[in-house]
């Protein structure tokens, strides 16, 4: 017997970790030069069902779907996500699959890029177009972030099968109570420091969010700087980011089955992702997020090297271009890395390495963005006027 499953979704594939007997075995990659960027285990049946979000650079995304734990894996004849051509969108990615709760046993939500939800009434072999997000009054104000305009989060409730709660990067947390018939915006709490008034109805950079094992009203949220707590499922949030060096991140999880206990990993700034006061650490709250606890046993004790371009153009390049790696701050060479500021291309990111420094084709690296890099909670670095931050 399998007595847990772990699957790693990465860009040259998925791998599948078994652990039997207190032993860890894996296989892969299944998809093999694929990006996997999202993955579901649906455990509303016998034999848990694995629904993968694959992305091949020659056929494009696609669902795919095992029911004998990866052993064997299935990919519909049709496409089975796909925009009407009345939209004019096409698919980039899939960046969410969410099986729904025990009252609707064969739903199961995709979040994607260009943002838009999906649903399946069959298990995830076909979806259809959520039409009333997709076509929301607030949504010709919505800005892509760094990574794409995407609904990259997907909640549900297990007691009522019409609430669903997404997060979309960057215009924020929508809630529907009526089965995705109507939706509303839900950042009250959430702040945008990014833009001119910090505090809108929508435009909130939402990362990533998660629900709490015990009290499904209890969501935690990872913004673009920010960690925050609900307990109305999502109606008003709380900032819960004091004891943490940073609140900037980009992912956030509850465990699954102690209640209270959420993790998060601080970075330092949004112009200079590495690990908050270089040091390799996920922070955990056993009480819901009124204090944090650094947890780093079995992480880097040195300080990690993020790779050239890494902020702005990681899912652009397998890989970064102009950089060499090694323990520390690393370094990088003149070319082909100058350009301008902002640019989705590798060859054109101006963030370097490590050191977090702004790249000048005439000086090199130069100095560090302001802020705290060691101690404290970091101060908040942001580009003047833009409001295309992931």
């Amino acid at each position: 017997m399998t007595d847990v499953l772990l699957a790693v979704g990465t860009r040259k594939g998925l791998f599948i970790g078994r652990r039997r007997a207190g032993r860890w075995e894996f296989d892969g990659p299944h998809f093999n030069a694929q990006a996997v960027y999202s993955i579901g285990i649906d455990t509303r049946r016998p034999v848990p069902r694995l629904l993968v979000g694959g992305d091949s650079s020659h056929w494009g995304p696609s669902v795919f779907h095992s029911d004998d734990l990866g052993a064997s894996w299935n990919e519909p004849a049709k496409p089975a996500i796909k925009f009407p051509k009345d939209t004019g969108a096409s698919l980039e990615r899939v960046w969410q699959l969410h099986p729904a709760g025990p009252t609707a046993p064969d739903v199961v939500y995709a979040g994607t890029e260009p943002a838009a939800l999906f649903r399946s009434d069959d298990a995830g072999e076909t979806f259809e177009l959520v039409r009333p997000l997709w076509e929301h009054p607030t949504r010709s104000k919505w800005a892509p972030g760094g990574g794409g305009e995407a609904v990259h989060t997907v909640v549900t409730d297990r007691r009522a099968p019409e609430a669903v709660t997404v997060a979309v990067s960057a215009a924020g947390v929508f809630r529907s109570r009526d089965g995705g018939a109507t939706w509303s915006p839900s950042n009250q709490g959430v702040s945008a420091v990014f833009l001119p008034d910090p505090n809108p109805e929508f435009g909130q950079c939402v990362h990533k969010i998660a629900q709490d094992a015990g009290d499904l009203d209890r969501l935690y949220l990872q913004n673009h700087w920010g960690v925050y707590r609900s307990d109305d499922a999502g109606a008003k949030w709380t900032d819960i980011g004091d004891g943490l060096p940073s609140d900037f991140g980009f992912t956030v999880t509850a465990h699954p089955h102690r209640p209270d206990v959420a993790y998060v990993f601080p970075i330092n700034a949004d112009e200079d992702r590495v690990p908050a006061g270089r040091r390799c650490r996920v922070y955990r709250t056993a009480d819901a997020g009124r204090s944090w606890e650094p947890l780093s046993a079995g992480l880097p004790r040195t300080t990690t090297t993020a790779r050239c371009c890494a902020t702005r153009c990681a899912r652009t390049a397998p890989t970064p271009l102009g950089c060499t790696s090694a323990t520390g701050t690393g370094s990088c060479s003149r070319a082909p890395t100058t350009g301008t500021a902002g640019s989705s291309s590798p060859r054109t990111c101006r963030t370097c390495c490590a050191c977090g420094r702004r790249w000048s084709a005439e000086h090199g690296c130069g100095r560090p963005p302001p802020g705290d890099r060691d101690t404290g909670r970091t101060s908040r670095v942001t580009p003047r006027g833009s409001t295309t931050l992931e």
